[in-house]
């Protein structure tokens, strides 16, 4: 009894659904994870993951059996079968990746969202009065007029109270911080683990991009524009800060490191690090 094409079909549809599925959840690309946005983004990825394996599986698989089922056997010199069409199969193969690419889209969409990214595209002014209702982060616009756009919030729109503020500045080829409370400036960003940590950046020449692959966080560092970024480190530990846009001869070079403390190891860098005349200043809260 000839088992019907369909059957199949379906059978081995469930199948690579399921591979598909095993593969997406269990075989790990990504570097560690150590914000409180990697989950986000990872849930993301394993979703798309598992798409492309599908995918690749599927159309792989169905290339190489069709060159060995439809090959030129020995001695055939006769035309192929002329077949004009399959409407029922074409409507399918339209309809499932167009289902694909709409899911996608509005999946990724909302986490964008989700993340702060879509916020000041829509209202810039709305950063404005995010930072002016945070006295945490809004001393670190006053610096700029108040027409400065502020672009950015990927992380977390604005800051959460008690945020810990650093400014970052771009230049060919390196990553300044400076922490505007103590007075500290250092080539590496300390941060203590577990709470919010928002960075205002402006670049000095070109367009730089600060990316911590394990924060899976990316924001663009542009001239005269500043640009917004928070995370929430989760592990403390040593992570590389990487230039993500091409400036110049030596961008490849243009790195850094943010390192993760834990709460009280922060505490004694910043009581370290903190300039004595900032220190002994009145009212300036020791760490």
């Amino acid at each position: 009894m000839e088992i019907p094409a369909a059957l199949v079909t379906l059978v081995l549809g469930v199948v690579l659904t399921l591979v598909g599925l095993w593969v997406g959840h269990n075989v790990k690309m990504l570097p560690i994870d150590a914000s409180s946005n990697a989950p986000v983004y990872d849930a993301l990825f394993e979703v798309l993951f598992t798409i492309g394996t599908i995918l690749f599986i599927g159309i792989t698989g169905l290339i190489l059996y069709s060159l060995v089922r439809f090959r030129r056997r020995a001695g055939d010199t006769t035309d192929g079968e002329a077949i004009e069409g399959n409407l029922p199969l074409e409507i399918v193969w339209t309809a499932i990746p167009a289902i694909v690419v709409l899911f996608v889209g509005i999946y990724s969409y909302d986490i964008y969202e989700r993340m702060g990214g879509m916020v000041p595209l829509h209202d810039h002014m709305a950063m404005h009065q995010s930072l002016e209702s945070n006295p945490v982060v809004s001393a670190m616009a006053d610096s700029s007029s108040t027409s400065e756009r502020i672009w950015g919030g990927i992380g977390q729109m604005g800051a959460a109270d008690g945020a810990l503020p650093v400014e970052v500045t771009a230049m060919q080829f390196a990553f300044i911080f400076h922490y505007p409370g103590p007075g500290i400036t250092s080539g590496e960003l300390h941060v203590p683990m577990g709470q919010t940590v928002t960075l205002r950046m402006e670049a000095k020449d070109v367009i730089h991009a600060f990316w911590v692959p394990q924060f899976r966080l990316k924001q663009d560092v542009i001239p005269g524009q500043p640009t917004m970024l928070s995370f929430t480190p989760t592990r403390a530990g040593t992570y590389p800060i990487v230039c993500a846009e091409l400036c110049g001869p030596y961008h490849g070079g243009m790195r850094s490191n943010v390192i993760v403390h834990e709460p009280d190891a922060f505490d004694s860098w910043l009581k370290t690090n903190t300039p004595a005349t900032v220190a002994s200043a009145p009212g300036f809260p020791t760490a």
